[in-house]
């Protein structure tokens, strides 16, 4: 028995502000992962709109959309079309007049809105503009469970913990992650990965804005942390990898159980502050 599962990430360059020039990139993408059978395809960071707090600033709020603005309709009618997961991120409303997120929606392969993930771990610049999140959700597919987290939530073993804890058997970082971190970019998903036992995917961006030059370099690992493919550095790309999540509850019990092993009652100290 396997429970396999394709998944399609995306490297793009974004056009600043340009909701309509990305979106219509994003469904000649999810055109040509159709063809490759995929079953959810990621999108990077702020895919829509681009990333930049120094060159899109105050303008976040005019580009902010609900969950189920704009942005998820278009999706939702591809997703259904194509019988396809979609996680996009984009920049997210609250529910307080004027408070945003650096979020992502997760569409259903029917075309419904499955939820929500925040950013909880905001970098730089990013903090001026938006609101930190405060969960990780999880998200039930029906090929298995699947975790969120964006770009420097990465860096924190806590975030893939929590989530692995709560059942997610793949989990896929959007990114926009700068030239000047790629040695961290090709330590991050690996160490998730063996950390977890599970498998981990980076979805980065492609380009430049200000003085950010993005490098693309999807990455995809297995349980134990082996590379099973990544994507060029700086061309736009779509990798397509098809994984088997039957692997991971296998190996989480029979090969390293790092999750069954841990001594809880010994770390006191990661509730303390720095």
């Amino acid at each position: 028995m396997s429970r396999n599962a394709t998944i399609a990430l995306v490297q793009m360059d974004c056009v600043m502000l340009d909701k309509e020039a990305n979106l219509q990139k994003a469904k000649a993408f999810i055109e040509q992962a159709a063809q490759q059978h995929a079953d959810l395809i990621c999108f990077p960071e702020m895919f829509s709109t681009g990333y930049s707090p120094a060159l899109i600033g105050p303008k976040y709020i005019d580009v902010a959309e609900e969950p189920d603005g704009p942005t998820f309709c278009f999706l939702a009618e591809l997703a259904k079309k194509y019988s396809m997961y979609i996680v996009a991120p984009i920049v997210l409303k609250s529910e307080i007049p004027g408070l945003l997120y650096n979020g992502l929606i997760v569409i259903s392969r029917n075309g419904q809105l499955m939820g929500t993930y925040n950013k909880t771990h905001l970098w730089a610049g990013e903090r001026f503009w938006f609101r930190a999140g405060d969960r990780y959700p999880v998200f039930h597919m029906d090929f298995g469970t699947v975790g969120l987290m964006i770009c420097y939530d990465g860096g924190f073993p806590e975030v893939s913990r929590i989530l692995a804890l709560s059942g997610a058997e793949l989990i896929l970082c959007p990114s926009a992650f700068p030239i000047r971190d790629k040695d961290m970019w090709d330590i991050y998903f690996g160490s998730r990965s063996l950390e977890n036992c599970c498998f981990v995917a980076g979805i980065n961006r492609v380009g430049t804005e200000d003085d950010c030059y993005m490098f693309g370099n999807n990455k995809i690992y297995n349980y134990r942390g082996h590379l099973l493919a990544e994507a060029p550095v700086d061309d736009e790309f779509l990798l397509v990898q098809t994984v088997d999540l039957d692997d991971v509850a296998y190996h989480r019990a029979t090969d390293v159980p790092y999750l069954q092993d841990r001594r809880v009652e010994t770390y006191q100290k990661l509730t303390e502050m720095y």
